[in-house]
């Protein structure tokens, strides 16, 4: 329940900083905090972001709140150098951001009519108040990546900045696992594949024959990203979905519904609303194939007697990851997992709570038993762990964890090119801070003219 409450209170924070840009212009003088060119910062901008804050459990203090004030100012900056450098967004490209981040709204509160309700707005009048917001972080984002691109550290000066730290300073790493994977989804039969197409094949004749494809999705999609929407996904672009939907959506004429076709998540049929060039608005309908008890049984018995091959040395683990695993991401890196940020490094709070069960119960090198478990695009399968290492918290180390340093070295690296970034520019920009609200020691020079 507390996870649910902090995801929803997020929601609130961020939607309601979207919409504390149509209050601008109705804000009185002394609401303004800063202007940075012809951008300014509210106060209430400044409140919205610590309550984010404080929504993921963070204490605020007048140091956050100062440091917000920074972290706007370069914002701002970034937006202001981007439109004199004449850095571009499209209108078109904002919108498809607009709408893919309403549909994760959506998603969260349950329907576009509970959003609505939240704000006593219609998703139109959201939309056009996101428009100044999204095109702003869309401008700052993409100035950003012209400050930050391309920047590398050299071994040496992963080094150099090891050497920095007095030898009872160094930074402390937390405890770490290390954790591979055998992951075996089971079988669907031939009879469950066709009592899936079956169902879909007169889904379609119904709505061929009049019935409403929203109202179909609604009813009978497995789809939990769109079928309370009534299946629908719009600003589809290139790239976004899975290459067997792309090929299907995109010859499809407005109005027209694709015969049933198959994907890696089961079987559909779409619809196509709306082509904007290369951008279409579609809606499908999703059927998974059943997965029978006699599979489960079948799969659980062959991950079974992999376990008791590994564990007779008549196999490592890699080589039966390699043989046997689904897990495309894995199978040929000996069944290695990696997290969110592509490390192999876990610390406890970057694993799911299955997860850490199974590993903080394991030394290193011993298998788990098999679990079932659900992946996170909702599908059944059985999981092998393997605990390939486990590091205790330390002092870092250079021999011992250079890569993690060389990441920290980097971090450092960039926020000196981006202070040097911001003074270079600051100078040549009309930058004010109201002295009335806060009494901060910023980090850079903002005010230099």
């Amino acid at each position: 329940m507390k996870n649910s409450n902090r995801v929803y209170l997020l929601f609130i924070a961020f939607i309601s900083t979207i919409l504390s840009v149509n209050a601008q212009t109705n804000t009185l003088v002394d609401g303004v905090v800063a202007t940075v060119g012809k951008n300014i910062i509210l106060k209430s901008d400044i409140d919205r972001q610590a309550q984010q804050y404080q929504a993921q459990g963070i204490q605020i203090t007048d140091a956050n709140k100062c440091e917000i004030l920074e972290n706007l100012l370069y914002e701002k900056l970034l937006v202001h150098q981007a439109e004199v450098d004449s850095v571009e967004v499209t209108q078109e490209e904002v919108d498809d951001n607009i709408n893919n981040r309403l549909k994760q709204l959506t998603q969260q509160v349950g329907s576009e009519e509970k959003l609505e309700q939240i704000y006593g707005k219609s998703i139109f009048e959201l939309k056009e108040q996101m428009k100044t917001f999204m095109r702003d972080q869309m401008l700052a984002q993409r100035m950003e990546q012209q400050v930050s691109s391309g920047i590398e550290v050299s071994p040496a000066e992963v080094r150099k900045y090891y050497n920095t730290f007095p030898k009872d300073s160094l930074p402390v790493i937390p405890k770490e696992y290390e954790v591979a994977q055998i992951l075996i989804y089971p079988e669907v039969s031939d009879k469950a594949k066709e009592e899936a197409r079956n169902k879909l094949n007169g889904l379609r004749e119904r709505i061929l024959n009049g019935s409403s494809f929203s109202t179909m999705a609604i009813l009978y999609s497995q789809d939990p990203g769109s079928s309370k929407a009534g299946g629908e996904y719009k600003g589809v672009q290139r790239g976004q979905m899975v290459k067997p939907f792309e090929r299907v959506i995109y010859k499809l004429k407005e109005g027209e519904v694709s015969e049933v076709f198959e994907t890696e998540f089961g079987y559909h049929i779409a619809q196509l609303i709306k082509k904007r060039g290369q951008i279409l608005d579609i809606r499908h309908i999703l059927i998974k194939p059943e997965v029978y008890s006699t599979d489960l049984e079948e799969t659980q018995a062959l991950i079974d007697s992999i376990k008791m091959s590994i564990n007779s040395g008549a196999i490592t683990f890699a080589e039966a990851a390699a043989e046997y695993s689904d897990d495309e991401e894995s199978k040929l890196n000996g069944g290695l997992m990696r997290n969110q940020n592509g490390d192999p490094y876990f610390e406890t709070a970057q694993m799911d709570k299955q997860l850490y069960y199974t590993v903080s119960i394991l030394t290193k090198g011993q298998l788990s038993d098999p679990k079932l478990v659900v992946t996170p695009d909702g599908k059944q399968a059985f999981r092998l762990i393997m605990l390939k290492n486990v590091t205790e918290e330390h002092q870092a180390d250079l021999g011992k964890d250079y890569q993690r340093i060389q990441q920290i070295a980097l971090l450092d690296k960039k926020e000196r090119l981006r202070q040097e970034w911001i003074e270079e520019h600051a100078k040549d920009t009309y930058i004010r801070i109201n002295e009335n609200y806060f009494e901060c020691e910023l980090r850079n020079n903002w005010q230099q003219n």
